[in-house]
């Protein structure tokens, strides 16, 4: 879309908006979604109790904050490649963004599916650059520092959201006007990284394939994607996840040190895969550290947009 095009669209939207809570969702590709097959009338999305399947039509959410500090953030729930988990790892996320300032989009991201996709491979990455594109080309319009956009992602979502972390150079969506999809800083909450030895078997194959060859696997392994390049990072993890073993974040937190990027990981000693916001077995909450972090990192600063 062109920017004049987004700003009007943007501004049409503003004009209805209530803040604090959920806006309208807004299609991630008015003019028709690439890399698509048409889709089978089987193939109907269904939403179950915040778990939702079966998405053909990606979709970008915006929660406004009442008083906003310019900084974004945009969620990718996770659910395995096969399910998003629209509600825990989705909304309740954005309302507790809006909560500090920052302006919050939920992506309902297409799940990677040969009934819909030219290459599946590819399309939850196309989703993930193309909101990274959207609100930095309506940052103005939607009172967003376009140099304080990041990105959060659980599960299989944390795996999207490193993959548009370290993927950002090589661009799988039209374009022209050249925007950086880089985020300006991502967090990784129990997040899959590795599709090697401690792989989450189910994401890896739903993206991948059974029989991916040793390239694609090693692509897909975002911990050896890391270059100096990688936006800073925040990982929070459980030891005794069972579902996501805790490697991958360590796997990843190594990478980040080797390549000199800024990084902060915080451990759970318990807790398991899924938690959300708030880890049953702990006081602790882990979105109060991710504030910390943003705010030493200048990202919760009110400056002039």
């Amino acid at each position: 879309m062109h920017i004049r095009l987004l700003s009007l669209f943007m501004m049409m939207f503003l004009s209805q908006v209530v803040f604090g809570q959920a806006q309208s969702p807004i299609p991630l590709y008015p003019d028709g979604v690439p890399n698509s097959k048409p889709t089978p009338a089987a193939y109907i999305e269904k939403n179950d109790k915040g778990s939702l399947t079966k998405v053909s039509i990606p979709m970008i959410t915006p929660y406004l904050p009442e008083k906003a500090n310019g900084c974004a953030v945009i969620i990718f729930p996770g659910g395995g490649y096969v399910h998003l988990a629209t509600e825990h790892e989705g909304k309740a996320i954005a309302l507790e963004f809006n909560k500090i300032g920052v302006t919050a989009f939920v992506v309902k991201y297409r799940l990677p599916s040969d009934n819909i996709m030219m290459d599946k491979t590819i399309g939850p990455l196309q989703d993930a650059q193309r909101a990274i594109q959207m609100v930095r080309q309506g940052a103005a319009t939607w009172g967003v520092d376009p140099k304080r956009i990041g990105i959060i992602g659980f599960s299989a979502g944390g795996h999207l959201a490193s993959t548009a972390g370290t993927h950002f150079d090589k661009v799988v969506i039209d374009n022209k006007d050249n925007i950086s999809v880089r985020p300006d800083f991502m967090m990784l909450i129990y997040p899959v990284i590795s599709f090697g030895e401690k792989a989450h078997v189910g994401s890896k194959e739903n993206l991948i394939g059974k029989n991916a060859p040793q390239a694609q696997i090693d692509l897909y392994s975002n911990e050896k994607q890391v270059t100096a390049n990688t936006p800073p990072t925040f990982l929070v993890h459980a030891e005794d996840d069972n579902t996501v073993p805790v490697q991958n974040a360590l796997l990843m937190y190594q990478a980040l040190l080797n390549a000199k990027v800024k990084a902060e990981m915080h451990l759970f000693q318990a807790g398991g895969h899924g938690f959300g916001l708030k880890n049953p077995t702990s006081k602790e909450l882990w979105f109060n550290w991710a504030k910390d972090w943003m705010d030493a990192n200048g990202w919760l600063a009110n400056g002039k947009i």
